[in-house]
This record gives structure tokens, sequence and C-alpha cells, in this order.
């Protein structure tokens, strides 16, 4: 890979401080970020540099109106120790279509692609070893236009910054269905990953805690009555042997550890059902001991096993992790696919390849 980015390695790096068994999620960065500017209706200035603040203007157009975006992806290490990716070419396309539903200029895919590569092969040092653990990759996009009005800006900076994460919940969570806040309609802005839609969801989410929940189960905005997604991820729930998901309708994010979980399923032929759940229909499951198991599939959270469900005057309880086997299979499948003790058969892992002159 013949890399044109400009890269001022970091000579004060931090990585003796961290403890790798002991990694809080999203408090530790690694030493550099990939950052790039859309200036004059292109892209340009392309750099990788040492991790540290953005300078930016008090009329910053993303602080005044939300023209933000982010995307969440994850670099592991084989068994042999090489650094690796996971799907990047899809996080490119995905980040586009956030861009579009913002009204933001796409950024070439190509170039994210490799910068991507150049900043974990950079840092790779910082991938943690233990299965389960990774490095946690955040590129995301921002209107820097230093002005006040409601529009478009017409300059950005996209930036990509890392660092070591384990695991997102280190245990089973409950979730609450919320009935009167709403995370996304259809028409909304819910498929993208667009950062108000997570800014919304905080109120709701305090409230959950405070009822003794990790997390919000989404209704649909019109009717309270269809499930859509949880604060962190997609869901997945096994009824009588079959596995539903919802169905992405313009208001379920579009998720790619979702994607994979599906492909895997169909590969060892499980009954799947991509389709509209309601909230109803799991109670009733629920009642009549159907209800085998629920969990959520995310980048950060990759399958998080959910033990109790909350709605209205119902509590669903759900088996031990133990006995959660659908959530469990997946789980070990992915994190295996990642760490390259199970065959990749679906070509989704992509080995790092540092340019020649972060090698050096």
């Amino acid at each position: 890979m013949d890399t044109k980015f400009k890269i001022t390695k970091n000579e004060n790096s931090k990585i003796s401080e961290v403890d790798f068994d002991n990694i809080p999620f999203g408090k530790i960065f690694s030493d550099h970020m990939f950052t790039a500017d859309y200036k004059d209706g292109e892209w340009g200035n392309f750099q990788i540099v040492p991790f540290g603040p953005i300078q930016i203007h008090p009329a910053c157009l993303a602080l005044h109106y939300g023209q933000s975006i982010f995307e969440g992806m994850k670099a592991t290490k084989s068994y042999s120790g090489d650094p690796l990716l996971f799907r990047p070419e899809m996080h490119a396309t995905r980040i586009n279509a956030s861009a579009r539903r913002m009204a933001m200029p796409e950024f070439p895919e190509d170039v994210f692609v490799e910068a991507i590569h150049a900043i974990v092969g950079l840092d790779q040092k910082w991938i943690p070893p233990a299965e389960g653990s990774a490095l946690y990759i955040r590129p995301f996009m921002f209107a820097n236009g230093e002005y006040i009005g409601v529009g478009p800006s017409d300059t950005y900076k996209f930036v990509i910054f890392t660092g070591p994460v384990g695991p997102y919940y280190p245990k089973p969570i409950g979730l609450v269905a919320e009935e009167f806040y709403v995370r996304a309609a259809v028409g909304g802005t819910g498929e993208a990953k667009a950062c108000g839609n997570y800014a919304g969801s905080l109120l709701p989410t305090e409230l959950a805690k405070q009822k003794g929940y990790d997390q919000v189960l989404w209704l649909d905005g019109k009717e309270y009555k269809y499930v859509q997604e949880a604060g962190t991820m997609n869901l997945f729930f096994v009824i009588d042997d079959v596995v539903i998901t919802p169905a992405t309708d313009g208001a379920i994010l579009k998720g790619i550890t979702r994607d994979s979980l599906l492909a895997i399923l169909d590969s060892f032929g499980y009954k799947i059902e991509v389709r509209p759940i309601t909230i109803d229909e799991i109670v009733k499951a629920s009642k009549n001991g159907l209800l085998q198991e629920a969990f959520g599939a995310g980048t950060a959270v990759v399958v998080a096993n959910i033990d109790r469900i909350k709605y209205k005057d119902n509590v669903l309880k759900l088996p031990v992790p133990e006995k959660q086997k659908v959530a469990n299979f997946l789980r070990n499948e992915i994190n295996g696919i990642r760490s390259q003790k199970k065959a990749d058969e679906f070509d989704w892992i992509v080995p790092v390849k540092a340019p020649e002159a972060i090698k050096a």
C-alpha cells in the first residue's frame, strides 16, 4: 500500500502506562490520529499526527446544529500476533450513507480504508491480546464552518482515532421497553450514525438505570408497538427455536455485526426471521415459555446477553448466560473469526497493510 499521507510520529508514547488487563471502555487512547479537511468542494490535507486536541471556532456549525456523524470499528490480532480488520469496506459505505442523510460530503471510500490500515498499522502495539478485547476505531466527521446559520456547512473535518478496549458489557444486561420517549421514526435519522440520535437517548437511559436496568428497548414512534433496537445495539430474540430480529425500516441502524450474525446463523442452518416484531409478541412468548433468549449485537458490545426485559408491569426473565446457546455460539464464532482461530468462510477478515513509511 503506497500511502499519500503525511505522517508525523508521536515521540512520546504512553503505551507503557496502560494496564492491558484492566481497560475501561472508551477512556484510553492510542498515540496517533488521522485527519482530513473538506474545503472548496474536495477532501485533502490527509495526514497522521500525534493524538491530541482539535482546535475549533466557537461558531463551529456542528456545535450549534448537530451536523456530525461517526462509525465504530475494531481491530484485533490473530493467534499469531498479526493485526486484523473486520469488514472495513462496509464501514466506509455506511459512514457515507450517514453523510448523505445529514447533507454532508461523502468521504472517498478508498482513502477511508487506506487510512484505517495506516492508523492501525502505526498503533498495532495498542491492540490488547485478550480475546474479547480489541483496538476500538472511531472515524467521525463534523461540520466546522465558522458562522451561525441553519444550513449545511461549506467545510468539514474528518478524523480517525483509536483506543484499546475490553468488553463493553462484562455481564448480562436488563432492558426497559420505553413507552414515552422515541429514538427514531421512519423518515428521521435513525438509520444514520448521527450524533444527535445518541444525545436524545441519554435521558431515557438514565431513567432506565434509576429503575435498575442498563439500557432502553426502543419501540416505534407511532404506535409504541414494534421493537426497534436498544441504546447501543441491534436486538435478536429466540422464540420457539427461531431467531428473530426486527427488519430495518429506515428507523433502525443497519448494524454490521447484525448482518454478520445473520450470515453465520444462515450458514449453520438456523431458522431465521427478519421481520417486524411487536413487544406484545415477546411478552406472549415469555408467558408461554417460548422465549428462549434475547441478545444484542453491535461493534462495541459484539454479542450481549440479556437477562431481563421490563414492559409495563411485565418483567420477562431470560435464562442465565450459560443456557443462552445461540448468543454464546455467535459470540464464540465471531470472536474466533476475528482471531483467526476459526475459518473465515465469508472473507470478512482483512490483514492490516501498513504503509512503508510506517513500517520503517
